[in-house]
C-alpha cells in the first residue's frame, strides 16, 4: 500500500514572526538581515509583499532597496524562531508521532495509517486553517507517496497552498520542471546534469540508469531513483532521530568576505562555539570536520575531511576548516557565508603518552575560558587576529544558528 506523506513549510518563516510580534510591520514591505546596523546587511528572508516586489534572500540592503524602496529591515532573532517552531510543530504531532524536521520551518509527516492521499489532502487543508488561526501565519503543503515529490509539492503553490502528487498525475505535474527543483540537486549537480541534456527531471527519469551512475556515482543514481517516483526513505520517529548526528554552526556574515584573514575570523568564531557545545553536551569526540561556502552569487561549496584525531578542541577544527576552505576556493567570487558541523563522534580512545596529557591540558584551559566568557561576555577573551574585524567575530559568536542537529540530511 502506498504511503500518504505530507511535507509542511511554513511560508517566510522569519518575516512571519517578526510581522506576528510587531502588528505595525504588518502591511510593510519587511526583510529579515543578519545585520541592519551597516548598509553590508544581507536578506535572509522577507514577507510575501517584499517578494512580490522582487526582494530575493541574498539581497544586500542597498540591492533590496533598489527593487522595494519602502522596504522595513528587521534585525534577526533566531532564539524567536526557535520557540515559533517547536509551538508549531507541536500541531503537526496531533496528527501522527512520525514526524521529521526538515530544518527550523519545515517536516515531513507520515499519516498513512490516517488514510490514502485523499485523506491526506484533507489533512493537509485542516493543519493550513489551524496553522493561520492559532499562529496568525500560513503553510504550504505538499502531499504525496513519498518524501521527495511531497516537499516538491510543497514549493509549487506558495503562500498558503495544497498540492497532491500521486500515482495518478506526478509524470504530467513533476517532470517538466526543471531538475534543480529536485531535492538535493544542487547548483554544481546542476551544472553537470545540463552538460549532457538533462534540463528536467522528466529528462533524468527517462535517461538510463547506468549512464547517470557512470556520470554522477552515487548522487546520480539517488537523484535518478527520486526522479522516478521510487524514494523509499522513512519518515522517523521523533523518537528516532535523538541520536545527535552532528553539531554545527553557521552564519551569513554582515558583509563578503574578501580574504583569507576574513575567513580565518569567521572559522574561529564558529569553532569556538562548536567546540563549546560539544563540552557542554557532553557529545564525545567529533571525527569528521565539514564546511559549507556560499560565494557573493549564492552557489553552495560543501567540503568534509576526517580529523587527523577525534577532538573536541576548537584548534583542531580551525585548522582543519581552513586547510579545506584553502584545497576548495579558489576566490573568483567573495564569500557571503560560512558553516562548520562536526560529527562521527566517539566516546574516549587512547593517546599516545604525552599526547593526552598536552590534549587534557588544552581541555581544561578550554573549560576555563568558557568560564571567563560566561562570566563577563564572549568578548572577554577572543584570539588575537579576531581584532582584525570584531564585528565579524561578534556575528559569528552571536548569531550563528548553533546547534545539536539529531538527523543529518546530508
Amino acid at each position: 500500500m502506498d504511503r500518504t506523506i505530507l511535507h509542511i513549510d511554513l511560508n517566510n518563516f522569519f518575516a512571519s514572526v517578526e510581522c506576528k510580534e510587531n502588528p505595525d510591520l504588518a502591511d510593510k514591505y519587511v526583510a529579515v538581515c543578519g545585520s541592519i546596523e551597516d548598509r553590508h546587511g544581507v536578506v535572509l528572508a522577507k514577507n510575501q509583499k517584499a517578494k512580490n516586489m522582487g526582494v530575493k534572500t541574498g539581497m544586500t540592503i542597498s540591492e533590496a532597496e533598489k527593487v522595494c524602496p519602502d522596504i522595513v529591515f528587521v534585525q534577526a532573532h533566531h532564539d524567536k524562531y526557535t520557540v515559533w517552531s517547536k509551538k508549531i510543530k507541536a500541531l503537526y504531532l496531533e496528527y501522527t508521532d512520525r514526524m521529521e524536521s526538515f530544518g527550523i520551518d519545515e517536516a515531513w509527516l507520515d499519516v498513512t495509517r490516517k488514510g490514502d492521499i485523499k485523506q491526506g489532502k484533507i489533512i493537509a487543508d485542516e493543519i493550513r486553517e489551524r496553522v493561520k488561526k492559532n499562529f496568525g501565519m500560513t503553510v504550504s503543503v505538499g502531499v504525496s507517496f513519498n518524501k521527495v515529490f511531497a516537499k516538491l509539492g510543497s514549493d509549487l503553490k506558495k503562500p498558503d497552498g495544497t498540492t497532491v502528487i500521486g500515482r495518478d498525475n506526478y509524470k504530467t505535474t513533476i517532470w517538466k520542471l526543471p531538475v534543480n527543483m529536485l531535492l538535493f540537486v544542487g547548483h554544481s549537480t546542476f551544472d553537470k546534469f545540463q552538460r549532457i541534456g538533462i534540463n528536467t527531471i522528466g529528462d533524468l527519469a527517462k535517461t538510463d540508469y547506468k549512464y547517470v551512475s557512470k556520470y554522477l556515482g552515487k548522487t546520480g543514481e539517488n537523484l535518478w531513483i527520486y526522479a522516478n517516483g521510487k524514494d523509499e526513505d522513512p519518515v522517523l520517529k521523533e523518537a528516532e532521530t535523538e541520536d545527535i548526528k552532528s553539531v554545527g554552526n553557521s552564519i551569513t556574515c554582515y558583509r563578503d568576505l574578501v580574504n583569507e584573514d576574513d575567513v580565518a575570523v569567521m572559522f574561529s568564531s564558529l569553532c569556538e562555539t562548536v567546540s563549546e557545545r560539544l563540552v557542554k553536551y557532553d557529545i564525545g569526540k567529533a571525527t569528521t570536520l565539514s564546511i559549507v561556502v556560499r560565494d557573493g552569487k549564492l552557489n553552495w561549496i560543501t567540503r568534509q575531511c576526517k580529523l587527523s584525531r577525534p577532538s573536541v578542541l576548537s584548534e583542531d577544527f580551525f585548522k582543519a576548516a581552513m586547510e579545506l576552505f584553502r584545497e576548495n576556493y579558489n576566490w573568483n567570487e567573495t564569500v557571503r557565508s560560512l558553516g562548520v558541523s562536526v560529527s562521527d563522534f566517539v566516546g574516549e580512545e587512547q593517546m599516545a603518552l604525552g599526547e593526552e596529557s598536552d590534549y587534557e591540558k588544552k581541555i581544561k584551559l578550554m573549560e576555563v575560558v568558557g568560564s571567563i566568557r560566561g562570566k563577563y561576555g564572549d568578548a572577554s577573551l577572543k584570539r588575537g587576529f579576531a581584532f582584525k574585524d570584531k564585528r565579524l567575530s561578534k556575528e559569528g559568536e552571536r548569531n550563528g544558528e548553533s546547534l545539536p542537529s539529531r538527523h543529518d540530511k546530508g
